[in-house]
């Protein structure tokens, strides 16, 4: 089991933003984050993340909760699970009560493997020599922790060496049995250890260095290695990225450790997939400008239209860089052509521009039919771009394909009326008030003899919760998460319980005159005990019990 103080002392070292973010992109909203909430299909934002609650809630299908509920939900883990996840994610240390847990042990395995794998290649000539061929320094070696794995009896013999079950090692994407038995995942390559964010590792790649049909291997997928949300190099170049404002993807692991030597130190690369939308946390990370650096060929054009067609329809700043003649980044520097490198970085095409020039490809713009096809094919992409940049890009895609620029506009959707009709009535500063009480359960304890649950009608449910103290509630988050509920400052409460006080009778007293189903009798002495008695009492500062009042 996990200890319970250890657990704690998770929860008070992670910030819910940096976990959420892993999984979803979050946009600052004053003093929280929003997002499309990741629990419905949504298109407008109504997930909001606060930071300073540490908790999560959803206005649109009412999810919420704190760090763990949301990894538990997204990943279907248990309670234990989740912690181990968020754990191992931010490399965070566990401590159990009996026994250490299958991911604390799986990233002792890793550990002990990259180690190994390091000292193999010290031995290894053939190893050093292919790396010292591809202009590989001995500090890059180092500095990104590559070595080399042989035969795959040699793994197995080394993990019974350590005394590691073969349980963690299959857990951890190790080993695997087969109809021979069992069997190392990963043998004969050079290997590239896969950190993730926080600087722990994760898994392994391993590129051949023969012509083997599959260049690169990576660790298959594990509690600890999702290759959908991991970029190789990430944790070495994310303080650069954060201080220059940029990140180049580049395709390959020798890429990125060529790029870095080369002195372009913001370099990652995806792990043998294409980017996708679950790259896209990490990506937002800093807010900066998204290079993508790949290959010249079909397939490397392919990856960067689909790349960048996703970038700029989520709103990143960026650019392309294909690099000529099949060469690839970590050639060119190898062979002494960093300033060649550089100045293609300065000549990067613009992620919208690029997106329109590869569209206009396509299609023969002398055949009237085509240029048709490639107009609707430009619209539709631009159509996914936000207003300004729709905008500013029209009459560049007008351009290219020489239309009109008025056949790209349409009559815009009048969005303030929508949005009036959809907006329901509020009594703002009710909520504002139970907000306060909730952030001072001392206030709402002493209080609950002069507010009755009945006078807040409609918000009933929300004094119930605060009444309760119950701040895991839904009803708890709305309050704490919504920008426009604030808190009455502490001092302020005495002259806000009165005028709270004072409204709900002052609009009694308008009730009691106009309701005809009220005897002429009961009507006039409750209207004289709210004019000549209670108002009075109320407006000099004194709080009176509902009890003796009777009038609710």
């Amino acid at each position: 089991m996990i200890d319970t103080a250890s657990i704690e002392n998770l929860k008070n070292t992670i910030d819910i933003v940096d976990v959420i973010g892993n999984y979803i992109e979050l946009k600052k909203s004053g003093a929280n984050y929003k997002a499309c909430c990741p629990f419905h299909g949504e298109k407008t934002a109504s997930f909001v993340v606060s930071p300073n609650k540490q908790i999560y809630h959803c206005f649109g299908c009412g999810v919420g909760g704190d760090s763990i509920k949301f990894v538990m939900d997204l990943e279907k883990l248990t309670y234990p699970e989740a912690v181990e996840k968020i754990a191992s994610s931010f490399n965070f240390t566990l401590h159990y009560t009996q026994g250490g847990g299958d991911l604390s042990e799986g990233k002792k395995v890793l550990e002990s493997l990259e180690l190994w794998y390091q000292k193999n290649l010290t031995l290894k000539s053939d190893a050093l020599k292919y790396l010292r061929s591809r202009g590989v320094s001995q500090n890059s070696i180092e500095q990104f922790g590559i070595g080399y794995v042989g035969d795959s009896k040699d793994v197995v013999r080394f993990l019974e060496s350590i005394l590691v079950p073969y349980s963690i090692s299959q857990e951890v994407g190790v080993l695997a049995k087969g109809e021979g038995g069992v069997y190392a995942r990963l043998t004969d390559r050079i290997t590239f250890p896969i950190y993730n964010q926080s600087g722990g590792i994760v898994g392994f790649g391993g590129r051949t260095m023969s012509n083997h049909p599959a260049k690169y291997i990576n660790s298959p997928q594990t509690k600890l290695f999702n290759k959908s949300k991991l970029l190789y190099g990430y944790n070495i170049a994310k303080e650069h990225i954060y201080a220059n404002k940029k990140i180049i993807i580049a395709e390959g692991y020798l890429d990125v450790v060529m790029l870095h030597q080369g002195g372009f130190k913001e370099a990652v690369a995806t792990l043998g997939t294409a980017l996708t939308n679950e790259h896209l946390p990490i990506l937002r990370k800093g807010e900066p400008k998204v290079v993508l650096a790949y290959d010249g060929d079909k397939a490397g054009h392919g990856a960067a239209l689909k790349a960048a067609t996703m970038l700029s329809h989520a709103g990143f700043d960026g650019g392309v860089v294909l690099f000529p003649d099949n060469a690839d980044p970590a050639d060119l520097i190898a062979n002494n052509q960093t300033s060649m490198i550089a100045q293609l970085f300065r000549e990067q095409k613009p992620l919208v521009e690029f997106v329109i020039q590869s569209l206009v490809a396509n299609f023969d713009l002398s055949n009237p039919k085509e240029k048709e096809n490639a107009f609707e094919a430009i619209k539709s992409y631009i159509s996914g771009l936000s207003d300004i940049i729709k905008d500013a890009y029209i009459p560049y895609a007008s351009s290219v394909i020489n239309v009109p620029v008025s056949l790209f506009q349409k009559s815009p959707k009048n969005r303030l009326l929508a949005s009036i009709g959809m907006q329901s009535k509020e009594d703002t500063a009710k909520l504002c008030f139970l907000r306060s009480l909730l952030e001072y359960p001392e206030i709402a304890n002493v209080i609950s003899k002069y507010i009755h649950p009945a006078m807040f009608g409609e918000y009933k449910a929300y004094y119930d919760v605060v009444c309760q103290s119950d701040k895991e509630h839904e009803l708890a988050r709305t309050l704490f998460l919504r920008e426009d509920i604030m808190v009455i400052d502490k001092a302020e409460m005495q002259r806000s319980i009165s005028d709270f006080l004072i409204n709900f009778y002052e609009n009694q007293l308008k009730n009691i005159t106009n309701d005809k189903n009220i005897s002429t009798g009961t009507k006039m002495l409750q209207i004289r005990k709210l004019k000549a008695d209670i108002l009075p009492r109320l407006k000099k500062g004194e709080l009176i019990e509902h009890e003796s009042i009777g009038v609710i």
